[in-house]
């Protein structure tokens, strides 16, 4: 980009060129070059900057190359330092720029590695990088975590029923939210507190402070279809709850002080890091107010990350999720979304690129009342208050999903359905079974339902349109023998494509439920077998170790190495490049082709690596298996 562009683009009235060719002269600034050299207490070598821009506080310096290296940052870092020395309270935002093409590199306050600003690829307006000087707010994930299980014990002592209090918390952290961008604070310190506590103060009755919470959800979802329902919802399920309106003032002021310094402090809700956390938040307390319940399986955030990343999840593409539950799915996506949307754009390009996002890509179905309720506030914190959510069944929605025509589908379906729930159609060859109390499918018939939507819309647009859909279903879905689950897979592989199935860790819901799952991915709308009477290969991914190990009152967390790099990263891009190369590697994976009488599990294809067996597996083996002798009466402890 050359010099008149670049002058544009950050904004030509901001430009302070004091010498001619509109350059920059600190010799000039501070009146002569032995000021400028007892300014800084040595001589200097550079001291004219190409180009300037100063808007209250803050100032941009651009140095131009014509194709920049690392040999030319000791020169704009000498700029920099002249800066400090000319004008000693300015906030400073670096740049190296091409004028070739439109490369950039940008630093903050500081030239090195620390202060570099990787995701700025784009030359932007000058309002762009004031901007970046307020978040200010940093991302404390651990910490999160560890407050989020505090926070739990005090609505448990103060008698909020358990199924309400993400969605309780929830709210309540929307209002603060609100009020904060409201005042204007950028960090959560002793002033945000008090003016916290003294808008608390000024609610003479605690009804007011419940008429206050709703009056924010009515503005968020201001412009939303189905805004009446759901603000009835939350009327109903949250605020009108009689334990919520039995808290007294000074318990609630508890609960907002709690939250505020506790939660929102450390989490930047501008940042793609701070979305995730909102995220994991909201997850983790789903966790711990139903570890009592061992058929609720809220699905990790790094799973959920995992199978956006395996489906190719970005800004382009429309996300649905028909059994959304919380909205993990849904949340996951758009953040990917967003951050794909801002990605090589100038902030004024993006925001209109990530509005598209959260209006016309993420859709999502939930026929639980509550679990609606949780998705709708899910994404009202993540800034979506129009989000395409409906309260019904899957299976009464087939015009829903034609309409939302999604290229991608993430799920997590019920494992224990009520056969009631099902259309007759699905249940032909049930025989006993459809008058059970569980679906006999595991969760099959959701994406056989699926399947045969995308096939009729195909057939009535006469287009030959593919979906990816990767969902979680139990191992009785990959290894079961019975018929039902055999026709179920039968049915998938004669429209679909079972590109990959990858078995899970064993713990992955801890503490909900104790379920062992695999993630399954399939291409809807392309037969399993080729024209020419071939079946498709599919690949198989031993995942059952993704770094993560149980702790107390944290659940499931990440590890990290003696570097501090994540332990879960490695194995992510590990997965994902196997999987990319459907290669076969000893312990790890296999490609295989199957029929829907096989088993759908990496551990029937997979070689073992002996290499790396030790004798603490051995001994390990001999353990498990005396432990079943013992169990079945073969062996009797002494």
């Amino acid at each position: 980009m050359d010099r008149f562009a670049i002058i544009n683009r950050i904004g030509n009235k901001y430009h302070t060129a004091n010498i001619e060719d509109g350059e920059y002269s600190y010799v000039a600034a501070a009146g002569s070059k032995a000021k400028l050299t007892k300014l800084l207490g040595h001589e200097y070598k550079h001291y004219k900057l190409d180009i300037r821009f100063e808007k209250d506080d803050v100032v941009v310096l651009v140095e131009t190359k014509q194709d920049f290296t690392e040999d030319d940052e000791p020169q704009l870092e000498a700029y920099l330092e002249e800066e400090r020395a000319v004008h000693k309270s300015k906030k400073v935002i670096c740049i190296l720029a091409n004028t070739t093409n439109d490369k950039i590199k940008v630093w903050q306050s500081s030239i090195d590695e620390e202060h570099v600003l990787p995701k700025e690829t784009v030359l932007d307006e000058m309002d762009h990088y004031i901007h970046l000087f307020e978040l200010s707010k940093s991302n404390d994930r651990e910490r999160v975590l560890k407050n989020t299980y505090k926070l739990n014990e005090m609505l448990h002592k103060k008698d909020i029923d358990e199924k309400l209090r993400s969605q309780f918390v929830g709210t309540i952290l929307l209002h603060i939210k609100k009020l904060i961008n409201t005042w204007g604070f950028q960090l959560i310190g002793t002033e945000a507190i008090k003016k916290m506590d003294d808008y608390l103060d000024n609610l003479t009755t605690v009804q007011s402070i419940r008429s206050e919470i709703q009056n924010t959800l009515n503005e968020l979802l201001d412009g939303s279809e189905n805004k009446t329902e759901k603000i009835n919802l939350l009327q109903k399920n949250v605020l009108g709850d009689q334990k919520v309106k039995k808290l007294n003032k000074a318990e609630w002021q508890e609960i907002f002080d709690t939250i505020l310094t506790d939660i929102y402090k450390y989490i930047d809700t501008e940042s793609d890091e701070g979305q995730d956390i909102l995220n994991l938040f909201f997850i983790a307390f789903n966790k711990y107010t139903g570890k009592a319940d061992k058929n609720q399986a809220f699905t990790p955030d790094h799973i959920t990350d995992f199978m956006c990343k395996l489906t190719d999840v970005d800004c382009h593409k429309k996300v649905l999720d028909p059994t959304c539950g919380s909205g993990s799915f849904l949340v996951q996506a758009m953040v990917k979304e967003l951050a794909d949307a801002r990605r090589g754009k100038t902030e004024k390009v993006a925001k209109e690129a990530m509005r598209k996002v959260k209006e016309e890509n993420i859709y999502g179905i939930e026929v639980e009342e509550k679990a609606y309720g949780l998705s709708t506030t899910n994404m009202l914190i993540h800034s979506d208050g129009n989000s395409n959510i409906i309260h019904a069944s899957c299976f009464d929605s087939a015009e829903f999903i034609k309409k939302a025509n999604p290229d991608i589908i993430l799920m997590n379906p019920p494992y224990n359905a009520k056969p009631k729930s099902i259309p007759d159609a699905y249940k032909k060859n049930w025989g006993k079974a459809k008058d059970g109390k569980e679906d006999p499918t595991k969760g099959l018939v959701f994406i056989h339902f699926l399947s045969d939507v995308i096939k009729q819309m195909n057939e009535e647009n006469k287009t030959q349109k593919t979906v990816k859909l990767a969902v979680l279903l139990p191992l009785q879905c990959a290894i079961g023998t019975s018929s039902i689950i055999s026709e179920e897979k039968a049915a998938m592989l004669k429209d679909n494509t079972l590109e990959a199935v990858f078995s899970l860790p064993g713990e992955m819901f801890y503490p909900g439920s104790s379920v062992n799952a695999c993630c399954m991915l399939f291409t809807l709308g392309q037969p399993h077998i080729k024209p020419n009477g071939q079946s498709r290969s599919t690949f198989f991914g031993y995942c059952k170790d993704d770094g993560f190990v149980k702790k107390k009152n944290l659940g499931r967390v990440e590890q990290f190495d003696s570097n501090g790099h994540s332990k879960w990263a490695a194995i992510e891009k590990e997965w994902l490049t196997l999987f990319e190369q459907k290669k076969a590697v000893d312990g790890k994976s296999a490609v295989q082709v199957v029929s829907a009488e096989d088993e759908w599990l990496c551990e029937a294809y997979m070689k073992t690596d002996y290499t790396k067996l030790t004798e603490a597996d051995f001994q390990q083996t001999l353990n498990n298996y005396l432990s079943y002798l013992v169990k079945e009466g073969q062996v009797y402890e002494s």
